[in-house]
């Protein structure tokens, strides 16, 4: 594989560039300027080229990890991110929910699970950012075979050496959406992943990044949303608080629509289903898998409402279907699927991811999915 350089170090250095000239400029005390902690400034395009992104969805690692089958689909769901990673080099990678399926991993430290699903990206020094589905920390739930002649296997319980102690770590309790964003932020230095406000509920994975000009940091190109759809320890919703902290959010950042903005989440709208193709897939919908029926969220609390009134909403991305891989228009907008990309999980079609490229200069969002296989389908301009 041909080298180049870490998009992590190139923007690790800009960042600190602009803020050391920032601090000669002002005359501000290099003891008293003390460097935020919000890297999505950092966030920024490469000059002359589009900013690409892969969408990895539905990974479920840690499934039956009691078995041989278990650990085999976490190797396979590695080497399909493997190849969609050297295949597309993009600039940012944006993990779309149920990273790991939480109700099989039987022990506390679900983090070790996680760390495993995100190493393609990270050894790449490639920045990326999280958002929650329904079963990244769902309760652990009891295998029947373990009721069964041999009985219990053995526990593979964290190192001496971890943050959990020996009782803790080898216990049967799940891993909640605090701790596992608290660890990626903590221990994953490229990680964009952020807290929500915690008046919000669901309250974890709320937060907006920011994907700068390449010849000015201050200058936006597009703002990527993410909300957590809940699921796991909460109900499968978009709730209403939340659809008031975007309100709230975009209008104090983009108060007149004038930057394009993406939304990520993990459990389809209603909205979906309105939209959904019969019988395969037909203009004006993109895709190439239409295979199961659309799996909404429990309640519509008026995110969807406020999405459609906003001309700066270009399109939604979710996960949580295996079966669908599908964008239909709805309304100014695009609904799109992500593709399954791990092989835990149900279903035994092929896997793949969801790409998107943004160009700024005219502003535009081209997606397709690229397959395990190498191949190429189901290109869609989703902003012209």
């Amino acid at each position: 594989m041909e080298s180049f350089p870490s998009q992590l170090t190139i923007l690790s250095f800009a960042c600190f560039s602009l803020y050391f000239q920032l601090i000669l400029t002002l005359g501000f005390d290099y003891q008293v300027l003390a460097l935020p902690k919000t890297p999505e400034k950092c966030l920024r395009m490469r000059q002359g080229a589009p900013f690409k992104i892969a969408l990895f969805a539905d990974l479920h690692f840690g499934e039956d990890a009691w078995t041989d089958w278990g650990p085999r689909q976490d190797a396979s769901s590695i080497k399909v991110m493997n190849t969609v990673l050297d295949d597309e080099t993009p600039d940012f990678v944006i993990y779309l929910g149920d990273v790991i399926t939480a109700n099989n991993i039987p022990i506390s430290n679900a983090s070790l699970y996680w760390d495993q699903a995100i190493s393609p990206t990270k050894s790449r020094g490639i920045p990326w950012a999280s958002v929650f589905g329904n079963h990244d920390d769902a309760a652990f739930e009891w295998p029947m075979e373990w009721f069964s002649a041999p009985g219990i296997p053995q526990l593979v319980c964290p190192a001496a050496n971890s943050t959990h102690s020996r009782e803790e770590a080898c216990s049967f309790r799940g891993t909640h959406r605090l701790e596992l964003m608290k660890h990626e932020i903590d221990h994953n230095v490229p990680s964009h992943s952020r807290n929500g406000p915690k008046e919000l509920w669901p309250s974890i994975s709320n937060y907006v990044l920011q994907v700068s000009s390449s010849d000015d940091a201050k200058s936006p190109v597009v703002y990527l949303y993410f909300l957590d759809s809940g699921g796991g320890s909460y109900p499968e919703v978009i709730s209403s608080a939340q659809a008031e902290w975007f309100q709230r959010k975009s209008q104090e950042i983009n108060p007149d629509s004038r930057v394009p903005e993406l939304i990520f989440w993990h459990i389809p709208s209603a909205a979906y289903k309105k939209v959904a193709p019969w019988f395969g897939i037909h203009q004006p919908c993109v895709g190439s898998i239409n295979k199961e029926s659309v799996a909404a969220q429990e309640a519509e609390m008026g995110i969807m409402k406020l999405l459609v009134k906003r001309p700066s909403v270009k399109a939604i991305f979710v996960g949580h279907n295996h079966g669908l891989d599908w964008c239909c228009p709805y309304k100014k907008l695009w609904l799109c699927f992500a593709r399954h990309t791990g092989y835990g999980g149900y279903g035994d079609w092929a896997r793949g991811a969801r790409i998107l490229e943004i160009t700024q200069q005219p502003f535009s969002v081209k997606s397709w999915i690229r397959m395990e296989d190498n191949v190429v389908h189901s290109r869609v301009v989703l902003s012209p």
